[in-house]
């Protein structure tokens, strides 16, 4: 007899023996070492290649009882064995079916608990695969299951989700497509194993309007909270040619629609309903259940407003402005992040809410939130910091926008705000050209009380003056001076001293003192510095005899690349040129207002 069929007749007989053995017993009197036994043979059936005739055993209506108590310690090989055969192997199938006739025979809760291990067990390339798998028996375990049955559902869909979410999310077209670790797939097919259960959550509330089997719909609930975080809020969600069904895109529709079904949609978006998130003694697991809530309500919003699912459902009654004050909390959220998948969904959600509103209709009060004074200096950070390009100039164009919408008012405490916390030379010299622009517009088409007269020398105070006055680091702030500058220029050029209606006229002295006197001052000794640096430079460079010694430069408080003399020397003359500038802007406000002064004075005369 050839060695190969004897190993078969032996690993199939020592099953059998074990199956004979215990055919005798009643259920009660299976004994751990038979549990053992079974579990062997079973095995060595399986990794010796005789799936079919394991299958056969499993399928004898005669060992139904030692099946049901025995074979959940089958579920490990069998997995094993699965992902070790080709798609196209026989035996794989025959391994396939095994893993039915066990979801259909075993005990439910000691199979629960096995499939539950298997995935939790899983890592790596095979998470999505095992999950995949695995899902279908556990659907219809679940099914079974009477007692803890909300339980049972929640803690699968936890363990699935948390396995899930150590995986990259696929984010390029490229990436999507391919689906390397199959998580597009298998997001999909999650949402798939739960519809049962949300449908009895559905059809239990249409049985009765109190409701009260609240637990199975809380843990849907966790479900779609954690699928808002993971994979939505990290997930490209635009429409991507030559895909024809994005899985992401169907994944936040599917998930839409659950809340939807179970009545959490609507409070979600409006009431910031959290679920019932456990009470944690330890504030570092409160604070981190807080967060992944905050993080979660934001896709939320980001997916009804932006990406418009389940915009349906939504009761149109709301005004654009209200719509604006319940979605800060959530843009707030997003800016404050620096990966570009969610730092570019809440600009998206800001300009979406704010395209929706009219210029000049959003009242001055919303500033008395914290949100709308938070959200435009989060802004702020996005445009000065973040290093990528095409998010810092859309933070910009909404930073306009959100100005534009504002009333007077608004806008006017709005550039108070910004002036004094932005700390960055060209936010507030990009500030300075709107309060320009909000001048002319008081001046030529409306009265305005906050762009001229008192309210308006208020702000040039903070305006038109030197941060920390002749010392003031003028080449760091020159885009701020510039716009100062020109501010004044216009202001002299187009208010008329005998009319006064910006009150410029009244203040000049002032504004002389605290401006123009230390911006001379401070020309004079940035001029002389640089140009000693320039003698200094080509004297060493002399010295040297070459224009190619390396060495470092400190320009604006900040250490330059290391740069030969040649380079530095150009940086230096570029920091002068600006001062010429400068001093040039300067000379002829000054020119203008000697000029309107004269005239004043001759007709006086």
């Amino acid at each position: 007899m050839p060695e190969e069929e004897s190993q078969t007749i032996m690993a199939v007989d020592e099953l059998q023996a074990i199956i004979q053995r215990c055919q005798i017993l009643e259920e009660a009197d299976f004994k751990g070492e038979d549990f053992n036994l079974f579990q062997v043979a079973g095995q060595k059936c399986l990794e010796d290649g005789y799936a079919a005739q394991l299958l056969e055993v499993i399928q004898n209506e005669k060992n139904k009882v030692i099946i049901k108590n025995m074979g959940w310690n089958l579920i490990s090989p069998l997995v094993r064995c699965i992902f070790m055969y080709k798609l196209e192997d026989d035996k794989r199938e025959h391994c396939l079916k095994i893993l039915d006739q066990l979801a259909q025979l075993c005990n439910p809760k000691e199979l629960f608990l096995g499939l539950l291990e298997q995935i939790e067990q899983t890592s790596g390339e095979q998470v999505c695969q095992t999950v995949m798998l695995l899902l279908q028996p556990l659907q219809i375990v679940l099914l079974k299951l009477q007692n803890k049955k909300a339980y049972s559902v929640g803690l699968s869909l936890a363990m699935i989700m948390n396995q899930l979410t150590a995986l990259p999310v696929p984010y390029t077209k490229q990436q999507i497509q391919e689906d390397k670790l199959g998580l597009c797939q298998c997001c999909n097919a999650v949402v798939d194993f739960a519809k049962p259960f949300v449908n009895e959550v559905v059809k239990n509330m249409e049985k009765s309007s109190e409701y009260n089997e609240m637990e199975l719909k809380e843990e849907l609930l966790k479900f779609c909270m954690k699928s808002l975080k993971y994979p939505l809020l990290t997930a490209q969600l635009e429409q991507l040619e030559g895909i024809e069904e994005h899985p992401f895109r169907r994944f936040a529709t599917e998930i839409i629609d659950i809340l939807w079904d179970i009545r959490e949609l609507i409070p979600l978006v409006f009431l910031h309903r959290k679920g019932k998130s456990p009470h944690w003694e330890n504030q570092e697991f409160a604070d981190i259940e807080q967060k992944n809530s905050a993080d979660s309500l934001a896709c939320l919003s980001y997916l009804m407003f932006v990406q418009h699912f389940g915009i349906d459902c939504f009761p149109a009654v709301f005004s654009p402005s209200y719509l604006l004050q319940c979605n800060m909390t959530h843009i707030e959220v997003l800016l404050k992040r620096t990966e570009e998948s969610m730092l570019s969904k809440g600009l998206d959600l800001f300009e979406s809410c704010l395209l929706r509103m009219e210029d000049n209709s959003l009242l001055h009060q919303y500033l008395e939130f914290r949100d709308f004074i938070d959200v435009p200096q989060d802004l702020v950070k996005v445009m000065t910091l973040c290093p990528i390009e095409h998010l810092r100039k859309k933070s910009l164009n909404i930073l306009q926008l959100f100005i534009d919408k504002f009333d007077a008012e608004g806008k006017y405490t709005l550039f108070r705000c910004l002036l004094k916390t932005s700390n960055h030379a060209g936010v507030e010299g990009y500030i300075i050209k709107n309060i320009k622009d909000q001048i002319h517009l008081s001046l030529t088409a409306c009265d305005n009380i906050w762009f001229t007269g008192h309210h308006l020398i208020s702000l040039l105070d903070l305006v038109l003056l030197l941060p920390e006055g002749a010392e003031t680091d003028l080449l760091q702030n020159s885009d701020r001076i510039m716009a100062s500058l020109n501010l004044l220029r216009y202001l002299v050029i187009k208010d008329c001293e005998s009319d006064n209606q910006t009150g410029v006229w009244t203040t000049l002295a002032k504004i002389e003192q605290n401006f123009l006197k230390p911006l001379h001052v401070g020309l004079n000794m940035s001029k002389a510095h640089y140009e000693a640096e320039i003698k200094n430079k080509k004297e060493n460079r002399r010295e040297a005899h070459s224009s190619n010694t390396v060495c470092s430069l400190t320009v604006s408080g900040e250490k330059m690349p290391a740069m030969t003399t040649d380079m530095q020397l150009q940086v230096l003359h570029s920091a002068l040129f600006t001062f010429d500038l400068i001093e040039s802007v300067l000379a002829r406000v000054e020119e203008l207002i000697e000029v309107k002064i004269k005239a004043v004075m001759d007709e006086n005369s």
